[in-house]
């Protein structure tokens, strides 16, 4: 018997990349533009910004990814108001597909801001720079980078690239018959995972107050024991070091908004001393709170090192 192998089509081929960055801004910066041969995109992890591209003008939110397409001039600035983060991936794509995303305003969703996650700690394997650095126009390669990691950022870029244009072609699935029973393991996944994401609403909505351990589980009504293996199986890390990276990630962007001093910072993120908290700032951003402000303000004068 004769077997023949199929030959694998591909729709999207990503070919060069040039950039994989994560940034974090002040509030009042702005990138007055540029025009390049290749894609770019750009998607608002937290804040807002305004975006002109052509002769258009676009305000993007939370959640919110704008393509512009090769030779396309594009600028980005942020509203004044709101320090923004945005993540911004620019690669080489010939593929007629790729037009799908001319002139269109998207909102990802939990698989695509997974897949979008995924691309830039592989871009941390794999380039020997910083990846918050907005004048960069060259990203080296590590000496000895992880295995796989160059053919990885390729993958979830043409994954991402794929499930955005599945997604909003068939907006409408029709859904299958539910079966009868779950697995009990499969159910217990589903519960923790929604037990998890209860819980970080919870923590992000008392950023401001200095919880405890016993405070967390008793509003919850979860165990100790249940609570802390949740959130190790979900994101490796302990609650209150969750909740910590939490309240230093509002403290960055109370820091880019630049409308408070540190002081009020701590005070307005529950913490007891100016001291403590420049020390857990430091313990999760591995800088201090002023060598933060100063690495930021740099960036925006375009003076990065």
């Amino acid at each position: 018997m004769a077997y023949y192998g199929v030959e694998l089509h591909n729709s999207i081929t990503v070919g060069k990349i040039f950039s994989v960055h994560y940034f974090e801004y002040m509030n009042n910066f702005s990138f007055a533009g540029e025009a390049h041969n290749f894609w770019e995109f750009v998607y608002v992890d937290k804040g807002e910004v305004e975006v002109t591209r052509g002769g258009s003008y676009s305000v993007l939110k939370k959640g919110d990814l704008i393509f512009h397409k090769p030779n396309e001039f594009h600028a980005v600035k942020a509203n004044g108001k709101i320090a923004p983060n945005l993540v911004v991936v620019s690669f080489e794509c010939n593929d007629d597909a790729m037009y799908f995303f001319n002139n269109r305003l998207l909102n990802i969703d939990e698989t695509e801001r997974n897949l979008l996650s995924n691309i830039i700690i592989e871009a941390r394997h794999c380039f020997d720079c910083r990846l918050d650095d907005p004048y960069l126009q060259n990203m080296p390669l590590k000496d000895s980078n992880t295995f796989g990691a160059q053919q990885m950022i390729r993958l979830y870029l043409e994954h991402f690239l794929i499930h955005l244009i599945r997604r909003y072609s068939n907006p409408i699935v029709l859904s299958r018959k539910p079966q009868k029973t779950d697995l009990p393991k499969t159910t217990k996944s589903k519960s923790d995972t929604e037990i998890f994401r209860r819980i970080v609403d919870y923590l992000e909505s008392h950023l401001t107050a200095r919880l405890t351990i016993d405070q967390i589980c008793k509003d919850n009504l979860i165990g100790r024991s249940q609570l802390q293996k949740i959130f190790k199986d979900h994101c490796n890390l302990g609650i209150i070091e969750y909740f910590s990276m939490l309240k230093i990630n509002a403290a960055k962007e109370l820091i880019r908004t630049n409308q408070l001093n540190f002081t009020q910072i701590a005070e307005h993120l529950g913490y007891t001393s100016i001291h403590y908290f420049s020390r857990q700032f430091k313990k999760v951003a591995g800088m201090t709170p002023s060598e933060y402000a100063s690495s930021i303000k740099a960036m925006a004068e375009g003076e990065f090192k």
